[in-house]
């Protein structure tokens, strides 16, 4: 059972310890010499940029992966001088800002290579390799486009990498494109050592690559939402590895009220009791980043280690859970969207299964009202030394 505590209405909670186990977990299962890339993008996936990037940099981790300038801005203003790789696309003009922060860029096609060359600033980069993805990058057996690129001035090419589209599916044919992928991007890096060019940094596997693939030579893996100890839902990954959820979601009860039998409650009256019932209103809503449609499509919360479903209509601030079973109920309790409350669990991916979604979706989304807490340690939790990578 938990214990209330003195925090806000909503809060995302964060095991730090949980996320350097999983880096741990992560780093011991890639090839020798490949180094765990932590990609820390939308916010850490919800979980806080920051603090995740600094818990990690004490854990070993060297080198982020982030979407856009912004995220890696805010990253060197919170002190992180590690390597930092924006993978998606940067405006040509803020080439001064990205020399300025010393950040990464990812060439998102021979045209973007160009435009970055063209601003006169020497920049670092990866080239983006299109390997069957088709969403960014140089088509990995366009050598002429390579070769190209290479002769640009300004632009240091330290690494080049792709995306692996269809790896998080067991299907045979979506088996045989990964590895027609794998072989294409291995193919790309040989022709540039064979001509002299050095790929630099290489990168393939992300979180499923890693699932799913045996250990790759490479030099990096980017692992997102592995990293944070969830799956994005679906499948179960070929690969199992002991990775502990790192997020847990809680808000409050606000208020507990006896609704008589035919009575109805919340937006339209959506909600009817069909016999005496007890409603609690829970201090979070569809403005914190949840799905309005979870309360009808068969949302649930932990109360006093109890499930007890939502109900009615969610509003922007609140919503109401049917808490019946639970007659202790009261408000200032602490109510569980994700993670534990005593014996009992609700995992990220259960709810973003009841959404029709995937946890990268449902926990990216979890808004800046919801104010990042360290959960309390237990002693001897997670007490494994660091890695060094």
């Amino acid at each position: 059972m938990l214990t209330a505590q003195p925090r806000s209405r909503a809060w995302r909670e964060i095991d730090l310890e949980a996320l350097a186990h999983n880096a741990r977990v992560l780093q011991a299962s890639l090839a020798p010499g490949c180094r765990l890339m932590a990609v820390v993008k939308a916010d850490a996936y919800g979980h806080g940029a920051a603090q995740v990037a600094l818990r990690l940099r004490r854990a070993g981790v060297k080198s982020f992966a982030v979407a856009c300038l912004d995220e890696a801005i805010s990253l060197r203003l919170h002190g992180l001088e590690e390597e930092v790789l924006i993978l998606g696309y940067t405006p040509p003009e803020e080439a001064p800002a990205l020399a300025r922060w010393n950040l990464v860029q990812a060439v998102a096609d021979e045209a973007h290579a160009a435009a970055l060359a063209a601003q006169g600033i020497p920049l670092r980069v990866h080239l983006a390799l299109d390997t069957g993805m088709h969403r960014l990058g140089i088509p990995a057996d366009d050598h002429a486009a390579l070769a190209r690129v290479w002769e640009l001035p300004n632009l240091s090419v330290e690494g080049v990498f792709s995306h692996l589209c269809v790896s998080d599916s067991p299907q045979p044919e979506a088996r045989s494109y990964t590895h027609d992928q794998v072989e294409r991007f291995f193919a790309a890096a040989a022709w540039m050592k064979a001509r002299g060019l050095d790929p630099g940094e290489t990168h393939l596997q992300a979180s499923y690559g890693i699932w799913n693939l045996p250990p790759l030579p490479c030099t990096w893996a980017r692992a997102g939402i592995a990293l944070y100890g969830v799956t994005s839902g679906g499948t179960p990954p070929r690969r199992p590895l002991d990775l502990k959820p790192v997020l847990s979601l809680r808000a409050r009860v606000a208020s507990v009220r006896t609704l008589p039998a035919g009575a109805g409650a919340g937006y339209g009256l959506a909600f009817r009791t069909d016999r005496p019932r007890r409603l609690a209103t829970v201090t979070i809503g569809y403005a914190d980043g949840l799905s309005r449609a979870l309360p009808e499509q068969g949302g649930q919360v932990l109360l006093h280690g109890q499930r007890c479903p939502m109900v009615g209509r969610m509003c922007m601030d609140q919503l109401l859970v049917d808490v019946t079973a639970v007659p202790e109920a009261a408000a200032g309790d602490v109510v569980t969207l994700i993670g534990w409350d005593g014996p009992a669990y609700l995992a990220a991916e259960e709810m973003a299964s009841v959404c029709g979604t995937i946890t990268n979706e449902l926990l990216s989304r979890l808004g800046p009202r919801l104010p990042i807490v360290t959960a309390p340690q237990q002693a001897g939790a997670c007490a494994a030394a660091e890695f060094a990578v």
